[in-house]
């Protein structure tokens, strides 16, 4: 649903004073306690974060495409950690249950996605497929009206809080590739599943990524998400929203650390001058601000053409390339700027070049957009 400018003002406004007035704050306890505080998280529930991209009938917000990169914008303003919390809801754990989903599949599940009752996560990735998005080896056997659940998945967001899975796994060992792969509803409770330790990651602590264990998990028939074999299909439309999404939150990062670059060369005095009067530092600026602006126009111009109906496959996949390689030279010229204060951990400028580093590789790494961009632009013919 799009809103109206008034709606869609109030909205950014109320996102923009919770960045500022509850999540900046605490960014640095965040951080060290590797946890958000509990009452944040409930007052994201508040907020409906959780479902901003639910549908209206099930209790979501069902924002646009380009009212949910404009939210994801500000809440780039801060720690991405933050928003890895209900990421998955709006993301890639909820999306292939909106898109494919039967009525009572989403009657089931979305109105405790929206509010947050329910965190998804969305299992795809494996010690041997990741990229290679097709090796999946988990297998789902078929008994009667069950399907047998055996196998792993590696670095899953949010896995040790969801309560519910979106698990890719083979029903066809016998079809290579694709074609053998289909997609199920896994509720975190079923006998057989278990969950992995968090990881220690090089940033982003305050979000989560686990292994997910499934032996001998029986999941009903009804779970499974479209048509057996489907389920590189439900992982791929998943993503081409999700990578508009992280195109977004790359873009408000990287405004955030020019906006601190911008206050911090404008104080900070060297050779009896402020060295925001610096040329050298004036470039770093101007390189960062292009390139955000570029960015930020990107992504947003995709979005509305998604909303319009168009396929956005090459488009969402060239603002995912663009953006995560953009928010990464961002932090390192921001670092450059706050010099040896940008090094330590007061500023917090390092703990976001830090946090940055994943946006090249989830949702698909640089190189797989690349290739997705030249494959798509091959078959349009320029």
């Amino acid at each position: 649903m799009a809103f109206d400018a008034e709606t869609r003002s109030q909205l950014l406004e109320t996102i923009r004073r919770f960045v500022s007035e509850r999540l900046r704050p605490i960014e640095a306890q965040v951080a060290e306690a590797d946890a958000i505080p509990d009452e944040i998280l409930d007052e994201m529930k508040a907020l409906g974060l959780y479902g901003l991209s639910i549908p209206e009938a099930y209790g979501g917000l069902d924002l646009a495409m380009e009212d949910e990169c404009l939210v994801a914008m500000e809440l780039g303003r801060t720690s991405p950690a933050f928003r890895s919390a209900f990421g998955t809801n709006v993301g890639i754990g909820s999306q292939g249950l909106v898109m494919f989903g039967t009525e009572a599949q989403k009657a089931r599940w979305l109105p405790r996605i929206a509010t947050g009752e329910i965190v998804t996560s969305f299992a795809l990735t494996e010690a041997e497929a990741g990229s290679d998005s097709a090796a999946v080896q988990t297998r789902a056997r078929r008994e009667g009206d069950v399907y047998v659940l055996d196998g792993a998945k590696r670095y899953i967001t949010n896995a040790n809080r969801a309560g519910l899975f979106t698990v890719m796994a083979r029903t066809n060992p016998d079809a290579k590739g694709a074609a053998g792969v289909s997609a199920f509803l896994v509720p975190s409770d079923l006998p057989g599943l278990s969950i992995g330790k968090p990881e220690k990651k090089m940033g982003q602590q305050g979000a989560h990524i686990c292994d997910v264990i499934f032996d001998g998990v029986r999941v009903p028939a009804e779970n499974r998400l479209g048509a057996e074999g489907e389920g590189f299909k439900v992982a791929m439309q998943v993503l081409d929203r999700g990578r508009l999404h992280i195109s977004a939150v790359c873009v408000g990062v990287a405004e955030r650390l020019i906006a601190d670059a911008v206050a911090y060369a404008s104080e900070r005095r060297q050779f009896g001058a402020a060295i925001a009067s610096f040329q050298l530092i004036q470039a770093m600026i101007a390189d960062s601000k292009t390139e955000a602006l570029a960015a930020r126009a990107l992504t947003l111009e995709t979005a509305r053409q998604r909303d319009a109906g168009a396929s956005v496959t090459l488009e969402a996949s060239a603002a995912k390339l663009f953006a995560s390689e953009m928010v990464g030279r961002v932090a390192d010229r921001v670092v450059q700027i706050f010099g040896g204060a940008g090094y330590i951990a007061d500023y917090g400028v390092e703990r976001l070049y830090r946090d940055v580093r994943i946006f090249r590789i989830y949702e698909g790494t640089s190189q797989v957009q690349q290739l997705i961009v030249a494959r798509e632009t091959l078959k349009r013919g320029g």
